[in-house]
């Protein structure tokens, strides 16, 4: 049995969301406990709560013309996050699955519009700085749990979000496997360029596909501003094609700065269309955009319609 087909790599143009938690935290005042959004699907208002985010978001590619990739709201949905939160392994793997069923039920509003269901992985620890590394098989075993619920609960993927290392991207792409689930790495990177462990993005993705047979179905940028990275990505080097994603800040901002920030830096989003227009004119196959840290359905508005002036 092989990993189910993804619309998306057709090179068909798919929006995602922007920032859930720092939308939730800032501009809903909301409360989240450890930036956990999978603790509004405790609730009944909660729930509806998320469902309008995605509404909003689905709205914008219906315009565009665009598939969506609907990221389930499950980045803090490990068993170490959930232990802080008093949450049961059992709860746990009951919010993973509801997440899922929340995606489909956005997706069923929208039958003419191509969406796909994206089981969101985020670190076991934070997504700004790595900690203590697991190793590969460390890693392979720790996410298997919820990612054996994705694949249960009718997930068409997996996505690796805030990845900060290499062995944690490694152990995530083999429990996806083992569980015949198509995957999507996406790194987090520095104002460098480079991910919070020092390694190159070149070296981190040949590592993972090394130890993977290419396993991911293709890689991601997210939790960087373009400006941070975009040097990394001149010329049509081969391993550049492996990135079909991005995921952004709005803010220009260090992760260092930004744990410091009390208020939300929203950036831009105009100029964030821009750099994203000039990205995916340098490399046209970048398909699958949306937002990290300080985005919200402005700036993927914006990117939308930076791509439809190309």
């Amino acid at each position: 049995m092989t990993a189910r087909p993804l619309p998306q790599l057709d090179g068909s143009p798919f929006l995602t969301d922007g920032g859930l938690e720092t939308t939730l935290v800032f501009h809903d005042g909301i409360d989240l406990p450890f930036f956990a959004a999978f603790d509004l699907l405790r609730s009944a208002d909660g729930r509806d709560r998320l469902a309008r985010y995605y509404e909003d978001y689905v709205s914008i590619a219906v315009k565009a013309g665009t598939g969506f990739i609907l990221e389930s709201p499950t980045w803090r949905a490990n068993s170490d996050w959930a232990e802080r939160m008093g949450i049961s392994p059992a709860e746990l793997d009951a919010l993973n699955g509801e997440a899922i069923a929340l995606m489909r039920e956005v997706r069923a509003t929208r039958p003419d519009t191509t969406m796909v269901v994206s089981g969101c992985v985020g670190p076991r620890g934070d997504g700004y700085d790595p900690g203590t590394v697991m190793s590969a098989a460390e890693a392979e075993v720790y996410h298997a749990r919820q990612i054996g619920v994705f694949a249960r609960t009718g997930a068409d993927m997996v996505a690796a979000i805030t990845m900060t290392n290499v062995p944690e991207a490694i152990g995530v792409a083999r429990a996806a496997a083992a569980e015949r689930l198509p995957v999507a790495i996406s790194f987090t990177l520095e104002t460098d360029g480079r991910l919070p462990t020092g390694d190159p993005l070149k070296d981190a993705i040949a590592a993972v596909d090394s130890a993977t047979g290419d396993g991911p179905a293709y890689y991601m940028i997210n939790c960087a501003h373009p400006t941070h990275f975009a040097d990394v990505l001149v010329g049509t080097d081969a391993w550049t094609r492996r990135i079909c994603g991005l995921r952004a800040n709005a803010s220009r901002l260090s992760h260092a700065e930004l744990d410091e920030a009390t208020e939300l830096d929203s950036g831009n989003p105009k100029e964030l269309g821009e750099a994203y227009r000039a990205l995916v004119g340098a490399m046209p196959w970048l398909n699958i955009l949306g937002g990290c840290c300080g985005t919200d359905h402005r700036h993927v508005a914006a990117i939308a319609d930076s791509l439809a002036a190309r």
